[in-house]
């Protein structure tokens, strides 16, 4: 078969990744679809992969996903007759702590909401289902009837065929030496096919070589952050294993095995992983390491104590190969720099898993500009430039890995290839003991260790506002009572109390420099705004617009504020994480973005004696109104003000170029400290955000969900047309408020919420507002539902009353932040 001279899309690599992309762009109608492998199918990473399906992940997205793949094996079969290779055993997750039982608790209600029919069994239950098992140190297994495992080679054919059914051409032996860009765009694909040398013009490329995906996208100037790591598993002699036997996981001993040819299929993640150091991975097909049977050793071990019988069982095969890790342990899916030039790479060992919801994400994206899932987790782009260093790459992969199966505790911190971005005032945040935490590379405070002092001389400086002295009482009883129960007190400190009620009594000042902040300018930056913005930007210089950008289907894709600094000029503001994948959005819906976070560090001072403690280093009127900004001068530096609040108290972002950034640090701790104010952190927002509703993107809002069923249709302006507006609709559901009966019971994210015993939502966000002394959740639920209804919400396992309330709780009315303080 030659090759063709153009393409409509040409994918690169022939494991389960490529062949699902390309099998799905010809489902959606893509004609002129071409695969390239550079050895036979599924010889790079895909044919020994142990083939593990757990349909229950930590993301809703990749739970969905998964679940996707399991409901299009049959498709294939009734399209290609062929088997995929699955076998439905269900499956085993052991816990053998009082932590993994936790954890699996959690799971549990995740997994209610996902609608998995799981069970939370007893050891002994475990054992009836597979007597194999020692379970006398098993506290509890989660039984999962849903997962099972597939055999790789046959699920890439079936899907191969699937795409060659729908015209897709698929040539093997064929090897990528160039990709050709032109103007920031991929034209074609140049290839070698034996001796013989050919061009593929075309403008959809998706990279999709598994460990070689790095060294793919290098040929167009890419980065993708692509890390292969040393991955090993044995098989035992056969020992009559019965074929129907489940999965097993045993996190705790970091193994997993299954039945494989009548033996049993061992796996497991050590702790000290190897990177694969090569130039040229899969350069050779079906590539494999020799085996390493000391560092399997641990592995072993473990799953000869799980399994007796292993202890007398021969291991006939060792397989010991690359899978291609990412910095923090998710897919990497979506669009590069380069337009046109896509990457699905990075599957982290349960790649086989998702496949299928793979490419159909992949396919939707680009054929539709945007999938039917929030895939913000997996997207290329949540990484910034500081990504295409190898050793950070390296040193977060590596970390990933090791930790593959501890729990995450939430709110807990990694260290690896820390500390990258830091604040102008970093260095003043850690002699107050700041406790810092990571996002994006930046350095955070998430709270001051000097704060946890709960006395009222600490918390009252000379000149500061004090509280009713009933108040004191409580507050500082407060403090001894405050620490959640569970998982939602492990990582904790008193002073996230204390910085939330200095902030509502006296000031708060806020280090967010690492907010992202992208300008826009030019004679057409407001007719191009206006059209992606759901808000009305055609305001006088000096306003500040909260708005969101929507996707066609009315989803948010990103949730921000705009500042028209002049009539021609724009600064977006946006969260930490999200600034390249927002100014991604915008350039490609013709925009000229500049990126400037690095250029200004940012404070937000807010609280009722913010105007005081301003005022004494500015000589500006400071009355201005609220979501107005305005240059002015703290001290020596020039700042531009802006009057908006995260936290729902009266004051500014102050935005300064980052040279003076430690000067106005330094200059606004001496005038407020005799106020009362406190530095405060990121744990603080949260709490405060939460009493004032303020959504999340990625947890409250995501791409899908409307502006409409989020509670934000005051942002969406009636005289005007933007992308999206046509699938606004009255919502069936809406994002509602719920507060707890038990307010030390505190919810995460995902725990699982009911209506009247039945299962009808899972939390987005949730918390304890030291404002309002309320354990706060929000979730979205029916259009019907009222203020006063009740509701159960599971926390680790226990069902827990709660009502919904109207929102906001803290001052309904916005007061503190409209007006100037008394």
């Amino acid at each position: 078969m030659e090759l063709p001279n153009s393409a409509r899309a040409v994918v690169i690599g022939g494991g389960v990744a490529g062949c699902s992309v390309a099998y799905h762009l010809a489902r959606l109608g893509w004609s002129e679809v071409i695969l390239v492998e550079q050895h036979e199918l599924t010889e790079g990473t895909t044919w020994h992969s142990a083939g593990f399906v757990g349909q229950l992940r930590s993301t809703v997205t990749q739970t969905k996903m998964i679940m996707y793949s399991a409901g299009l094996y049959p498709e294939l079969t009734e399209l290609t007759g062929m088997d995929p290779g699955w076998r439905g055993v269900g499956g085993l997750r052991l816990a053998t702590t009082t932590e993994r039982v936790e954890e699996s608790l959690r799971l549990a209600g995740a997994g209610e909401t996902y609608g998995l029919g799981l069970s939370v069994l007893s050891g002994a239950e475990a054992k009836e289902m597979l007597p194999l098992l020692d379970v006398r140190d098993v506290r509890a297994a989660l039984w999962l009837p849903g997962d099972g495992w597939l055999d790789p080679a046959l699920l890439a054919r079936a899907l191969a065929a699937g795409a060659e059914k729908l015209g897709v051409r698929i040539f093997t032996g064929t090897r990528v030496t160039g990709l050709d860009v032109v103007g920031g765009e991929v034209s074609g694909v140049r290839l070698a096919l034996g001796a013989e040398e050919w061009s593929v013009q075309a403008d959809t490329v998706v990279i999709a070589a598994g460990a070689a995906s790095g060294r793919v996208g290098r040929l167009a100037g890419v980065d993708i952050p692509v890390v292969p790591i040393k991955h090993q598993y044995v098989v035992t002699e056969p020992f009559d294993v019965p074929s129907s036997m489940p999965t097993v996981r045993d996190p705790d001993n970091i193994v997993y095995f299954r039945e494989e040819g009548g033996g049993i299929l061992v796996g497991g993640y050590i702790r000290n992983p190897e990177i694969w150091d090569t130039g040229h991975p899969l350069e050779e097909p079906r590539t494999l390491f020799a085996a390493d049977m000391p560092k399997f050793q641990e592995s072993w071990e473990s799953a000869a104590r799980r399994v007796p019988a292993l202890g007398r069982t021969g291991i006939v095969k060792v397989v010991h190969g690359p899978e291609a890790f990412t910095p923090d342990g998710e897919f990497l899916l979506g669009e590069t720099a380069v337009r046109g030039l896509w990457t699905a790479a990075g599957f982290c060992v349960h790649g086989l898993a998702a496949a299928g919801g793979v490419g159909k994400i992949m396919a939707e994206w680009i054929v539709d500009g945007s999938p039917e899932y929030d895939v913000f987790g997996m997207d290329l782009r949540r990484f910034g430039g500081h990504a295409r260093s190898s050793s950070w790459a390296r040193a977060k992969a590596l970390d990933s890995y090791s930790k593959y199966y501890d729990i995450v505790y939430p709110g807990e911190e990694r260290t690896a290839a820390r500390p990258l971005r830091r604040s102008p005032a970093w260095v003043r945040h850690a002699e107050l003991g700041a406790e810092f935490g990571e996002k994006s590379g930046w350095e955070r405070v998430n709270w001051f260790a000097s704060n946890a002092d709960p006395s009222p001389e600490a918390r009252e400086a000379p000149g500061g506002r004090g509280a009713l002295e009933d108040q004191e009482a409580r507050e500082t009883r407060g403090d001894r009572e405050a620490r959640p129960a569970g998982w939602a007190g492990r990582v904790w400190s008193p002073a996230i109390r204390q910085e939330c009620l200095a902030t509502r009594d006296a000031a708060g000042l806020f280090d967010q420099t690492s907010f992202s902040k992208l300008e826009i300018s030019g004679h057409q930056a407001l007719m191009r705004l206006q059209r992606v913005c759901a808000g009305q930007l055609d305001r006088p210089p000096g306003s500040i617009v909260y708005t969101q950008l929507l996707n066609e289907r009315g989803g948010i894709e990103a949730d921000l504020t705009v500042t028209r600094l002049a009539e021609d000029r724009f600064r977006l503001v946006t969260g930490t994480a999200f600034g390249v994948h927002d100014a991604a959005w915008l350039r490609g819906h013709g925009l000229d973005v500049r990126d400037v976070t690095s250029a200004h560090a940012c404070y937000c001072l807010w609280g009722p004696r913010a105007l005081d403690i301003l005022g004494t280093l500015s000589d500006d009127d400071l009355t201005f109104g609220y979501m107005r900004a305005r240059e002015i001068s703290v001290g020596n530096v020039p700042v531009l003000a802006q009057r908006v609040t995260f936290v729902g108290e009266f004051g500014w972002e102050l935005y300064c170029p980052s040279e003076y950034g430690l000067t106005l640090w330094d200059a606004l701790m001496e005038a407020g400290t005799p106020y009362g104010m406190r530095p405060a952190g990121y744990r603080a927002i949260d709490s405060m955000r939460l009493e004032k509703g303020y959504r999340v993107w990625g947890m409250d809002i995501t791409p899908e969900t409307t502006p409409v069923e989020a509670g934000l249709g005051f942002a969406v302006a009636k005289d005007k047309d933007f992308l999206g507006r046509s699938a606004l609709e009255a919502a069936a559901r809406r994002l509602a408020c719920l507060v707890l009966d038990d307010p030390r019971q505190v919810c995460l994210v995902g725990e699982p919420v009911r209506l009247g015993g039945a299962p009808a939502s899972r939390v987005t966000s949730g918390g304890y507002g030291h404002r309002v002394e309320r354990s706060i959740a929000y979730a979205y639920l029916p259009a019907g539902t009222a203020p006063g209804d009740r509701a159960e919400v599971g926390v680790t396992g226990t069902w827990v009353g709660a009502t919904v309330v109207a929102e906001p709780l803290y001052d309904p009315a916005s007061d503190r932040i409209r007006h100037l303080p008394a």
